[in-house]
């Protein structure tokens, strides 16, 4: 073989080889930057801004409870995400549930990567959900339940419950194989946390004097300034569930924003024509609802949808809340299943509507055709499937989650006279304000 031949062997070789190499994925700086950015936003949601939302909705006496519980969970939360949540919420395993395989972050090196993001930033990012999620419930039962009980409540919710329905629907489960659209946690979060909250709301019971002019929020500007680092936040929450810095980023954030903005405008002219007046905690919740509704539909719909969508969630949300609270009598303290819960079921078979392309101007990006779905029914029949699936999962396992906790604790709630002294000085020795 001369030098010639050997020179030509060499370059074909090279030149067969480039499409495996052109295959293999590397570290993008860019999409790095930008779900780096977004973890640290939807943590921002949490704290402060979940925790000012919810610490300005209650009575001064137990502002710093809810402060206490948002910072524990996310502690918690992270431990258990870091131990063996993310493996089995991403863990190949089976169609139900993940495995061992990634227990205490196992293979995951500096350089590990998870599509062309670290995945140690992909797990830090899914973090952020998880810890939010069980936050988002503390409003249900809000201001009557024991720190210890709300701890492992907590805790074991985010075992039972949260981590299996992630891996249903993001994790390769049976939901997102059906061809679910659920882009950054209609059902995953929101149906869930709401679910969870209504469940502990009925079995804890009302708090005492309910429905009295003497429960009303305690600081409306904490509440507005935590409503809007939850409006900015939601970005990351959004946006950055595209998990790249791409042109579905961009118009997750752009129709959030409108359904946000909608969903404000319609809740406010709703109380303004009922009412006579509009109220700054109405336009705030009408907000929070326009947020939760448009986030399982934010990767699939444009803004045309996207307007619709914050309009039903203002209307829709502000009649569940209303009818949960004057016609059923529940205290849903902080009106968690009504906007989140609600919110997450409206938007999650909204979904399969205004994703269709044939729409015109309230068009989407098309269905699942991945998995086979190519009809607006067959795509709203799995939405139908999983906002169902989610609910009765979530109903059931709260409550035998609530009962063993109860046992444990010997008893969920605190005294009537714990309740009447505050939980802040009776659980914590502090104060919110010493004035």
């Amino acid at each position: 073989m001369n030098i010639f031949t050997a020179s030509l062997l060499v370059v074909f070789a090279l030149f067969i080889s480039l499409p495996a190499m052109a295959q293999e994925t590397s570290l993008d700086t860019g999409n790095t930057a930008w779900i780096l950015a977004c973890t640290a936003l939807v943590l921002f949601m949490t704290l402060p801004g979940l925790a000012l939302f919810y610490g300005g909705l209650v009575r001064s006496k137990n502002v710093l409870s809810i402060l206490m519980q948002c910072f524990t969970i996310a502690g918690l939360s992270s431990v258990i995400w870091f131990t063996f949540g993310y493996s089995l919420a991403f863990g190949e395993g089976n169609a139900w549930i993940g495995d061992f395989s990634k227990v205490f972050m196992a293979g995951i090196g500096k350089d590990t990567l998870s599509g062309d993001i670290p995945e140690s930033l992909f797990a830090l990012f899914q973090m952020t959900f998880a810890i939010i999620t069980p936050a988002l419930i503390i409003g249900g039962f809000a201001e009557r339940m024991k720190f210890s009980s709300t701890v492992l409540f907590s805790m074991a919710w985010l075992i039972i419950v949260y981590i299996p329905v992630t891996h249903w629907v993001w994790g390769g489960g049976w939901l997102q194989e059906m061809g679910l659209y659920d882009f950054a946690g209609g059902t995953v979060v929101h149906i869930t946390a709401g679910v969870a909250a209504l469940v502990a709301a009925l079995v804890l019971g009302k708090r005492r004097g309910f429905g009295s002019s003497a429960i009303i929020p305690h600081n409306m500007t904490l509440t507005v300034a935590g409503a809007g680092m939850l409006w900015v936040g939601w970005f990351g929450f959004n946006g950055g569930s595209a998990l790249a810095a791409n042109s579905d980023a961009a118009m997750a954030m752009l129709v959030t924003h409108l359904s946000a903005s909608a969903g404000a405008i319609t809740w406010m002219l709703i109380e303004w024509v009922r009412y006579g007046k509009p109220s700054a905690l109405g336009t705030v919740t009408g907000m929070v609802a326009g947020l939760g509704t448009i986030t399982p539909a934010s990767g699939f719909v444009g803004p045309g949808g996207a307007l619709i969508i914050g309009i039903l969630a203002g209307g829709v949300c502000f009649t569940a809340t209303t009818y949960l609270k004057t016609v059923l009598k529940i205290d849903d303290s902080l009106d968690v299943f009504p906007v989140h819960g609600v919110g997450g079921i409206l938007g999650t078979l909204l979904v399969g509507i205004f994703s269709a392309t044939s729409l015109g101007v309230f068009s989407g990006y098309g269905f699942a055709e991945a998995a086979g779905i190519t009809s607006m029914a067959s795509q709203l029949k799995v939405q139908f499937i999983g906002v169902a699936a989610t609910l009765v999962y979530t109903a059931i396992a709260t409550y035998i989650i609530l009962k063993v906790v109860g046992m444990l604790t010997r008893g969920l709630r605190v005294t009537e006279e714990q309740e009447i002294q505050g939980l802040d000085i009776h659980m914590h020795e502090e104060r919110g304000y010493n004035l």
